[in-house]
C-alpha cells in the first residue's frame, strides 16, 4: 500500500474549479485565478443543444491558452454515448492532463475508456479521473480503485459528486453533511488503499463563504486532497484549508533530516527529539515538502 501512495507525483489539488465549457467569459478569466486546476465541464453544466459549441470553445481555448502549471481536467459525457465519444476526441485535441468520467460505478467504466485511449496512442501521462456520485459508485469504490489504479488503466483519482448522491439516496441537504460522512470516508479509504488522490464535492452556496470554509476544514479532516469548486470566490478558502500547515511542514523537514544523518543509515526506527519515528514516515514527509515547494514556487511566479 505504501508503494502505491509514494509513487504518486506530488501535485497540489487543493482547488479544482469547475468551469462550463460553454461559458467563454469564465474561460477568459482563468489566467487570473489561483486555483490548482480547472475542470472544464462538457457534461451537466452544458445543455444538450449546446454540446457542439462547448466543444469548439474548449478546443479554441487550448489552442490559444496555457494554464501555467495548473492541471487541466475535462469532464466528458458518458463515453458510451456518441456525445461522450465526441467529447473524448475533443479532450485529446486539447492535450488535457486528465479526463473526468461521470457516474463511474464499476471498473469497466474506467477500463473501457482506457482501451479507447490506448487505441488512439494517447500519452501515458493522460489520466482518467472518476466521479463517484451514485450509490453503486460508493459501494464499488474499492473494487474500482483496485482494478484500475494500474498504469494501463490510467486511474488517477476520485471526485465526489454529492448532488447526484443526495438525489439518489434522498438525503436532504444539511450544513454539516452528517449522514453523508460514512460514504465519503468509504471513498477516501478506497482511494488511499491504492494510492489515488480524492477530491471533495462542490458546495452549492458560493455566497456563504464561512460555511464553505467550514466544509473545507471538514474535508481536510476526513483526508481529502482538495475540493471541487463552482465559483472563483471559493478558491482562497480551499487553498488555505488544504495547504500543508506550517507545523506539519516543519515536522516533515525534521523527519527527512533525521533519516539523512549518517548514524541513521540502515535503521528503520530512530529516536528524534524524544520521539520514535519510522522510515515509512519519510515518504509522506518528502511528498509534503515537495507539495509545499510547488505551491511556493507558483506563488512566487505570480508576484
Amino acid at each position: 500500500m505504501a508503494d502505491f501512495y509514494f509513487n504518486n507525483t506530488a501535485r497540489p489539488r487543493r482547488s479544482l474549479l469547475s468551469v462550463p465549457a460553454i461559458n467563454t467569459r469564465a474561460l477568459a478569466k482563468l489566467q487570473t485565478l489561483d486555483c490548482d486546476g480547472v475542470i472544464f465541464d462538457l457534461e451537466d453544466s452544458v445543455s444538450p443543444d449546446m454540446k457542439d459549441e462547448a466543444r469548439r470553445n474548449l478546443v479554441a481555448f487550448f489552442k490559444e491558452t496555457t494554464l501555467a502549471g495548473r492541471e487541466a481536467i475535462i469532464r466528458i459525457n458518458p463515453a458510451t454515448t456518441t456525445v461522450g465519444q465526441a467529447d473524448l476526441k475533443a479532450a485529446l485535441a486539447c492535450h488535457a492532463d486528465a479526463i473526468l468520467l461521470p457516474k463511474v460505478e464499476q471498473p469497466s467504466d474506467i477500463n473501457d475508456v482506457a482501451d479507447l485511449l490506448a487505441e488512439t496512442d494517447a500519452p501515458d501521462t493522460l489520466k482518467i479521473w472518476a466521479m463517484i456520485e451514485t450509490p453503486k459508485g460508493v459501494l464499488n469504490a474499492a473494487a474500482i480503485a483496485e482494478a484500475c489504479h494500474t498504469i494501463g488503466a490510467r486511474l488517477g483519482g476520485f471526485v465526489i459528486g454529492l448532488n447526484d448522491l443526495r438525489k439518489d439516496t434522498r438525503v436532504p441537504i444539511g450544513a454539516e453533511r452528517t449522514y453523508l460522512v460514512p460514504w465519503l470516508m468509504q471513498v477516501v479509504l478506497a482511494a488511499r488503499a491504492y494510492g489515488l488522490d480524492v477530491i471533495d464535492s462542490v458546495s452549492n452556496d458560493f455566497r456563504d463563504l464561512d460555511a464553505f470554509a467550514a466544509e473545507c476544514e471538514q474535508g481536510r479532516a476526513m483526508g481529502f486532497d482538495g475540493k471541487m469548486l463552482i465559483h472563483p470566490a471559493q478558491i482562497d478558502a480551499a487553498n488555505q484549508a488544504f495547504a500543508p500547515d506550517a507545523q506539519a511542514l516543519t515536522e516533515a523537514q525534521e523527519i527527512i533530516a533525521a533519516f539523512e544523518k549518517p548514524e541513521s543509515v540502515g535503521l528503520n526506527v530512530i529516536n528524534s527529539k524524544g520521539r520514535m519515528i519510522e522510515r515509512l514516515h519519510v515518504g509522506p514527509a518528502e511528498r509534503l515538502v515537495a507539495m509545499a515547494q510547488i505551491i511556493a514556487e507558483r506563488k512566487a511566479g505570480k508576484t
